[in-house]
């Protein structure tokens, strides 16, 4: 079914650190109205890299994760900078968080966290061809490199400090592109 977006009467917004928070006075198609909240991301969106280090191995890293407060399991990720295209932010987040390039680069989808109240785009992101090279990052503390294979993605996924849904989507969808290939 296609419908009409509903018409926004007013806003109103304040700071919430990288994003804005937002309020809206909605009209939908039927008639009624209300007010929704949403959180409007101020930056470029992000990346999101499954770093091949070869036909079957993945790179995970292993990194502090304040919201849980635990280490934590997950694919190189970070902030697209101003000017910056998605593949030059993964090849530059790689390089900083695992200490790889990549020579082959291929964006495979966006995904969002939270569509219904948030606005963040996380692109996903396949590098393959890797080289070692290390750029200075902004992590308070070098991030431990964990080879991981791709046939064993449902003992990963099953693991505790492996619990981000950006990087379980990630590998799914990166393993039935490749095989698509």
């Amino acid at each position: 079914m296609s419908r009409r977006l509903p018409v926004i009467h007013g806003t109103s917004a304040q700071d919430a650190g990288p994003y804005r928070l937002e309020q809206l006075d909605l009209e939908f198609a039927n008639g009624e109205r209300r007010r929704f909240e949403r959180m409007v991301s101020r930056g470029h969106g992000a990346v999101v890299v499954v770093p091949m280090l070869d036909d079957e191995t993945v790179l995970l890293v292993r990194e502090y994760a304040a919201g849980m407060h635990r280490y934590e399991l997950g694919l190189v990720k970070g902030r697209i900078d101003a000017g910056e295209t998605p593949e030059q932010a993964a090849d530059r987040e790689l390089k900083e968080e695992a200490g790889y390039g990549a020579r082959r680069i291929d964006v495979l989808r966006g995904l969002t966290l939270a569509p219904t109240y948030m606005s963040h785009v996380s692109w996903l992101v396949l590098a393959r061809d890797l080289y070692p090279e290390k750029l200075p990052g902004d992590e308070p503390e070098e991030l431990e490199v964990i080879p991981w294979k791709m046939q064993e993605l449902e003992k990963l996924m099953l693991r505790d400090d492996f619990s981000e849904g950006r990087s379980l989507a990630a590998l799914f969808i990166a393993r039935a592109w490749l095989a698509g290939q």
